[in-house]
């Protein structure tokens, strides 16, 4: 690649942060292309014969090599995420297909496994680090998976199958993001939205003016629909917004070429036949061998066991809103957009508060400013704002230092806006790897979908969050944290890099603990108007509402998991049975709270049909048997010290979780924090599941 072939393409050049000032669509083909060739080089060199199989000789290049690749439609897909255009989206879909035939014939390739047996039984081998074998044997369980044991007319076959499944998830997502960016109910008159908070109103009052039209616009993004079924007095209103939510991209959505039921049918067909070409059941074996669980059985076993401890508490609070509802609000019977209705006014006149009233202490500067403090007191480290190129001005920079030395950096993405998905998510921006020139440090980009700031009789205001917000956020820095703070030198092992998947949202869901902690809210919060912080009186009630109606939360979310697990393990995709199918069978064994016949929950599940948890769903809540076990250790040191950011326990999970990465198994590293083996005992304490 020439020196002019990388200044002409921002692209093509890794000598630091992303250009994303100069990226353009048309640097995509060119870029990838170039890598493509430059790839297939090295690999056609690497799979000549080699007097002796070594780590420098022949695992280094091709990681070299391949990280280029990595890292360039790392780019191109997280801007395809962002900040969708058109002609974004032409580029990338042109090029998906080129980059999915190259990462499965690289998976196939049989010289390259043999190599990798070579090191796996060379004399060196134990004399590698730890990390460096982990590398080793990940990557031929991965050929292994990858069909590289195929023979050669099945590889075709599995070849395809990749192809198919990557323009499927891709097509999922894309009619997910456009069903979400084309609806828009606009309100005339102030009065139907009697009930909405005015910070509500305003955002919408906004969105209206940006369009040049009167009144009020809404959308279906969460911080502009959600306000409307948690708030909004009128019925009709909520039940407009909610039918729209739960039937964007369905056949019952507003545009057929957008409707996801045949790609889910296509993708479950697809994920059926690559499980069989590799020897197994069914595609939830498949999922299952890079995770901590070890069978469909044990997992769909853990979360029946969940919903049984779940649902006592679960129809308790069931109960109690459906009569709240019918006493109090005149709702005799409680449709699904009531829920979230009556559940904000059983909250407030059970605990006298609401969430808005709440909302108005939590600011980003000082929400920031507040997280940021609990990673530095834990974890040593020196948070500072830094400069880089962004794709909108909206995306801040910074730099994690300990002393005085680079340790990572990440982008701030935090408000919802047209041209990028829904949710919240960490992606990996450049992983931590030792090179010739010294460490390269970690890079990650955080990404939020929150209200952004308003304008206010001429004066921008920031942005306040609702507390869930505030725990998103702390959740997105805890996969952060696990990314950036590594000490792992091995690429393949670093960060998340290798951490097994149902493990991997471990250090998330742990830092979600301290959006509930006195000490740590008392120095992030500022009400809107007095700048006062959070008064003891309200947070007392936030405590005493913590676990407000998490009965039916977890049964919602164990719900969706055997969903999941069931798709992909015991349901005949080819047969007359449909995904929907499969959903109410499960609804009709755990869930108290059955949405109507209309909704559509499983055509806009991104999760699992277009964001790689398939056969996965179920790892949040394995994973927060871990995370609440393990922020018990700082409840039992914080009991000691009436202080729950304690340095010393901060520096153990620092040493034995985030710094260990994916470098050895996440059970070992669980146990090597907590000396003992995980138990459920603090999620269901946590979650107020006890007797």
């Amino acid at each position: 690649m020439t020196t002019d072939t990388i200044s002409n393409n921002p692209l093509l050049d890794f000598s630091d942060l992303p250009r994303f000032d100069a990226i353009k669509p048309e640097h995509v083909t060119p870029a990838v292309e170039a890598l493509l060739q430059e790839n297939r080089a090295v690999v056609a060199r690497l799979e000549q014969p080699m007097d002796k199989v070594t780590w420098s000789g022949f695992a280094e290049p091709l990681e070299e090599s391949t990280e280029k690749l990595g890292r360039a439609w790392g780019v191109v897909g997280h801007l395809n995420a962002v900040a969708d255009t058109p002609e974004l989206r032409a580029a990338y879909n042109e090029n998906l297909p080129k980059i999915t035939e190259f990462w499965t014939s690289l998976s196939q390739n049989l010289a390259l496994f043999d190599k990798y047996k070579a090191l796996r039984t060379c004399e060196e081998y134990s004399s590698y680090s730890p990390a460096r074998r982990k590398i080793i044997e990940n990557a031929l369980r991965d050929f292994r998976l990858g069909g590289a044991e195929l023979p050669e007319d099945k590889k075709e076959r599995f070849a395809e199958i990749q192809e198919k499944q990557a323009a499927l998830a891709t097509k999922f997502s894309e009619n997910v993001l456009d069903a979400t960016n084309d609806y828009a109910l606009f309100v005339d008159d102030e009065a139907e939205l009697a009930g909405l908070p005015d910070d509500a109103k305003q955002a919408a009052r906004s969105a209206a003016e940006k369009e040049g039209k009167p009144g009020y616009k809404f959308t279906l993004h969460f911080p502009s629909y959600y306000p409307l079924l948690q708030y909004a007095d009128s019925r009709g209103l909520r039940e407009t917004i909610y039918r729209a939510n739960v039937t964007k991209a369905s056949e019952l959505g507003a545009k057929p070429e957008w409707d996801n039921t045949q790609n889910i049918a296509d993708l479950l067909k697809l994920r059926d036949e690559e499980a069989a070409l590799l020897g197994y059941g069914n595609f939830a074996e498949v999922s299952l061998v890079p995770k901590m669980a070890e069978t469909p059985e044990q997992v769909i076993s853990f979360l029946e066991d969940l919903a049984k401890r779940a649902r006592p508490f679960a129809e308790k609070d069931l109960n109690e809103l459906r009569a709240f509802a019918k006493q109090e609000i005149g709702i005799d019977k409680l449709e699904a957009w009531d829920v979230a209705y009556a559940s904000e006014k059983l909250r407030e006149q059970r605990y006298a508060f609401s969430e808005q009233e709440v909302k108005q202490y939590f600011p980003e500067p000082k929400v920031i400013e507040g997280l940021f403090r609990v990673v530095q007191t834990l974890f040593s480290v020196e948070i500072k704002p830094d400069t880089a190129s962004v794709w909108n001005k909206d995306v801040t920079f910074y730099r994690l230092e300990r002393d005085g030395k680079l340790v990572g950096q990440f982008y701030l993405d935090l408000y919802a806006r047209n041209g990028k998905r829904g949710g919240a998510w960490m992606d990996d921006a450049g992983g931590r790897k030792l090179t010739p020139r010294g460490v390269q440090s970690p890079v990650a980009y955080l990404t939020c979908n929150f209200s952004e700031p308003q304008i206010v009789e001429g004066k921008q205001k920031p942005a306040f969050f609702t507390h869930d917000e505030v725990i998103t956020l702390f959740h997105e820095f805890g996969h952060g944290i696990h990314h950036m703070l590594t000490q792992v030198d091995e690429l393949g092992v670093a960060g998340i890099s290798g951490v097994e998947w149902d493990a991997v949202e471990l250090p998330s869901q742990f830092m979600e603990n301290f959006c509930w902690e006195w000490e740590v809210l008392q120095h992030m919060t500022s009400h809107a108007d007095t700048g006062a912080p959070l008064p003891r009186e309200l947070f007392d009630k936030m405590i005493a509402a913590k676990n407000f109606q998490s009965g039916l939360m977890t049964l919602r979310q164990v719900e969706f998991a055997l969903f999941d697990m069931h798709l992909h393990f015991d349901h005949d995709p080819s047969g007359m049975h449909t995904a929907r199918d499969v959903l109410a069978e499960v609804r009709k064994q755990v869930a108290v709270l059955i949405p109507p016949e209309f909704n559509r929950f499983e055509t806009s599940f991104s999760h699992i049909f277009a964001g790689g948890y398939s056969a996965g769903y179920y790892s949040y809540k394995w994973a927060e048997v871990l995370s609440a076990d393990a922020y018990s250790a700082f409840e039992e040191s914080g009991a000691t010290s009436g202080n729950i950011l304690v340095p010393e326990t901060g520096r153990k999970f620092l040493r034995e979780i985030l710094e260990m990465g994916g470098s050895r198994p996440a059970l070992e590293s669980f146990k090597a924090f907590r000396g003992r083996e995980p138990n459920i005992d603090a999620l269901l304490r946590h979650n107020g599941m006890v007797g």
